[in-house]
């Protein structure tokens, strides 16, 4: 669907932060929206009783409840129009600092929890014949930070899923976006969406102890503005044809523009070296 018409929302980590904001707008325009938390108590204390709104238990990192979830966004309200990958945290360290287990744990709901979603919902949308995934990245899914490798990691590994799948379900009738937010002002670099590496190694204060003295400073004085994002992925979800790719902010902006300049330039001065290595 596409335009004003009502829309059901399925929407990971709805407790707070962007997803919060997101089923409040839909719902505030008459959408109706089954919002998904671990809890589901802390949904509606979020957002109230409200007749669209379904609240719903769910862990990403179970398939099970993800499938369930889904089936019981369906029996409420008959179909799912937009899907919207939101659940994830930050990990805050460099690549050598990141022990296996921090690793594993992050990419258990930023990858694997976005894939358990995903099967569970496209069935559905198959079978209707439309829906838009909207997965929710990060400006380190195009460009790497210091100190956010891992993390990053994880949304390039968004970023070139989102991009497969777009090929995928567009002879489908089902759009794919990815969202690459900058620094908005939420509580993503509080402690309960931000963890750091339990190792830190002098090494890596010059770059790294750098990154986290800049996100201990820039905690809720980013320069986005959450509820102007949420207002976007409601435009996004109206689109009749949406992007593969959404950059939100100008701090995003900037980067990717800085980004992409630089890859020419080195594709540019390793182009004789790049095409020797095809057979003559």
């Amino acid at each position: 669907m596409t335009g004003t018409a009502q829309k059901v929302w399925f929407i990971t980590g709805a407790s707070r932060g962007f997803g919060l904001l997101t089923a409040q707008k839909a719902l505030a325009r008459g959408d109706l929206v089954a919002a998904t938390a671990r809890d589901p108590q802390t949904v509606i204390a979020a957002l109230g009783e409200h007749p669209n709104l379904l609240a719903l238990r769910l862990d990403v990192k179970l398939e099970a409840q993800a499938i369930t979830a889904a089936q019981q966004a369906v029996a409420r309200f008959g179909r799912i129009d937009v899907l919207v990958n939101n659940a994830g945290y930050g990990l805050l360290g460099a690549v050598e600092e990141s022990s296996g287990d921090e690793v594993r744990a992050v990419y258990d709901t930023n990858v694997f929890g976005l894939l358990n979603v995903t099967r569970a919902v496209l069935p559905l949308m198959r079978r209707q014949g439309s829906g838009h995934v909207i997965n929710i990245s990060s400006i380190g899914g195009y460009s790497g930070y210091a100190g956010w490798g891992v993390y990053g990691s994880t949304k390039f590994a968004v970023e070139g899923l989102s991009e497969a799948l777009a090929m995928e379900l567009e002879p489908l009738n089902i759009r794919v976006t990815v969202v690459e937010p900058g620094f908005f002002r939420t509580d993503f670099l509080d402690t309960n969406s931000l963890v750091t590496t339990r190792d830190r190694l002098d090494a890596y204060a010059a770059t790294v102890g750098k990154m986290r003295d800049f996100a201990a400073d820039a905690n809720h004085a980013q320069p986005g503005d959450p509820l102007k994002l949420a207002d976007a992925l409601l435009k996004l979800a109206d689109s009749a044809e949406p992007p593969i790719r959404l950059q939100l902010g100008s701090d995003t902006v900037q980067r990717v523009r800085a980004k992409n300049q630089f890859v020419e330039k080195e594709l540019t001065e390793w182009l004789d070296l790049a095409l020797s290595t095809d057979h003559d």
